[in-house]
């Protein structure tokens, strides 16, 4: 019963005009951005930052959410039709998308992608409707200790798991935490590394850095390029986007597999859809009667990996609105918007703010019905629009970029760091170092200053509180334990690496 009454009242905020409203300018913009391929799900949430400042704090997560979903929908688009991902996640999907579009079912392709990417996002929807009150309810009881000792896994997990360049992500998540070190000292009030500039007192923006971490390296990278679709609008009918009995009966498990293997690694913070959509493409391979199909244009091959790439969308809500950890870049500027609408994350989000946390629940599952009403009648739309030449797109988009940080704070300094972030981040995918984790370390980093000078008060100075309490000693040693495995992984391959060359010189 106390689920149905927290539904309604989720359901008085996303059901209301403003809640139905930015939902839908979300789950549009997403599905846009998802489409149109080079211009990515963390530059378009970090250049509409500016605009959520000035809404509500539950209906500016609304939009931002339905950007993000939307997003993981829209970007299969591109990856079908051009082969030309619109985002990291829906890179698998072209695997087997492509070749369908080059067999002439573009319309089938894109249809069973809609339909899978719905069920992969309701799925998700259920279990952060069933899960995250009793894991709130759960974290209500940790201190400092517990709440550092989280955030830590969470950004040694994220640099570590899923990335082949531990070291590198690592600099990255430091070089995060040293930035979220500027500004004023929570306890003493003394200004740290701003350089006497009255402007960093509050610390760095976080708009600027993000987008110029994820947005203009991405702009700058795709400015010339030129990609033409091998399908138009008038190949795809309606007639041909509908599956056979044969075909429905080919995706039901996949689809079902792959929303379950998105929500587990979705809900593991480091890991996301990403992992997801690869983890549940070779699960379907491995298992399949006909592996022989995937990359020629299997259907399996295109519902598991959407179905898991949206079902991780919904279920990297857990963590982050339960106990406040983000899993993932997009994550961690959710919850920069909630503390800058003064709502401090964590498990007392739901039980102080049940409107925002429940009327982002029911607004998903609003999302998901105007992204059906969006991408099966409308897919003759996204296909013209794959035809508009990017170098009339990236000047209108680095303007709107420009206009909307100095709309933030008012400040011409804000554009100085837009400048020299968008540099590093271009500087770091040159170098082949992760830009996430920097993103992560960046908004992780006060939170868990503040948490471990809090312990530190707490005991007395003991360090060793954070091993002493269960809790957080069980998460410490799970974090040192994942920290010692890739060590000794890495040391075996140094290992290994001077051994073959030894070998090389005797022979």
């Amino acid at each position: 019963m106390e689920l149905f009454h927290n539904l309604g009242i989720g359901l008085g905020v996303a059901a209301s005009m403003a809640g139905l409203g930015y939902c839908f300018l979300g789950v549009t913009l997403g599905t846009l951005v998802g489409v149109l391929p080079g211009i990515g799900t963390m530059a378009t949430l970090a250049m509409l930052l500016p605009i959520t400042f000035h809404v509500d704090a539950n209906y500016a997560l609304i939009m931002l959410a339905g950007i993000y979903y939307g997003a993981a929908y829209g970007g299969s688009t591109a990856s079908i039709l051009l082969n030309l991902p619109g985002t990291a996640t829906s890179a698998v999907t072209g695997i087997d998308g492509y070749p369908m579009a080059q067999k002439g079912q573009a319309g089938l392709a894109l249809f069973v992608t809609a339909i899978a990417s719905c069920f992969g996002s309701m799925f998700g929807v259920v279990l952060l409707s069933l899960f995250s009150v009793p894991l709130a309810r759960v974290a209500l009881q940790f201190g400092p200790q517990e709440y550092f000792a989280l955030m830590f896994l969470g950004l040694i997990a994220a640099s570590l798991i899923g990335s082949g360049r531990s070291i590198r992500s690592l600099a990255a998540v430091t070089l995060g935490l040293a930035l979220g070190l500027v500004g004023l000292d929570l306890n003493s009030g003394v200004a740290r590394f701003t350089f006497g500039m009255p402007e960093f007192f509050d610390g760095l923006p976080l708009v600027a850095i993000a987008i110029g971490l994820f947005g203009l390296p991405e702009i700058i990278a795709n400015a010339g390029r030129v990609v033409r679709s091998s399908a138009s609008a008038k190949d795809i009918s309606f007639r041909s986007m509908l599956p056979t009995r044969a075909q429905w009966k080919r995706t039901a498990m996949p689809m079902l597999r792959g929303s379950a293997i998105g929500s587990f690694f979705g809900a593991l913070p480091g890991t996301g859809g990403v992992v997801a959509t690869f983890i549940s493409y070779a699960t379907e391979k491995k298992i399949s009667r006909h592996p022989e199909e995937f990359g020629k244009g299997a259907i399996e091959g295109v519902t598991a990996p959407e179905a898991a790439n949206n079902a991780a969308v919904q279920s990297a809500f857990i963590p982050t609105l339960s106990l406040g950890i983000p899993g993932d870049p997009v994550m961690a500027i959710m919850l920069g918007v909630m503390m800058i609408h003064g709502i401090l994350p964590g498990p007392s989000v739901i039980s102080d703010s049940p409107d925002l946390f429940w009327g982002l629940v029911v607004s998903f599952v609003i999302g998901n019905v105007f992204l059906l009403v969006l991408n099966l009648p409308l897919i003759g739309i996204w296909v013209r629009i794959l035809s508009i030449p990017y170098n009339l797109l990236f000047p209108v988009i680095v303007a709107f970029v420009c206009i909307g940080i100095y709309s933030v704070n008012y400040q011409v300094m804000d554009l100085f760091v837009l400048l020299a972030f968008g540099f590093l981040g271009w500087g770091m995918k040159a170098l082949n170092f992760e830009v996430a984790p920097l993103l992560l370390g960046f908004v992780l980093g006060p939170m868990m200053e503040e948490n471990f000078r809090r312990a530190l008060v707490i005991s007395n100075g003991e360090v060793s509180t954070f091993l002493a309490r269960p809790i957080s000693g069980t998460i410490m040693v799970a974090t040192f334990l994942i920290i010692g495995y890739y060590v000794v992984q890495g040391l075996r391959k140094v290992l290994s690496r001077k051994m073959v060359s030894a070998e090389s010189h005797n022979v």
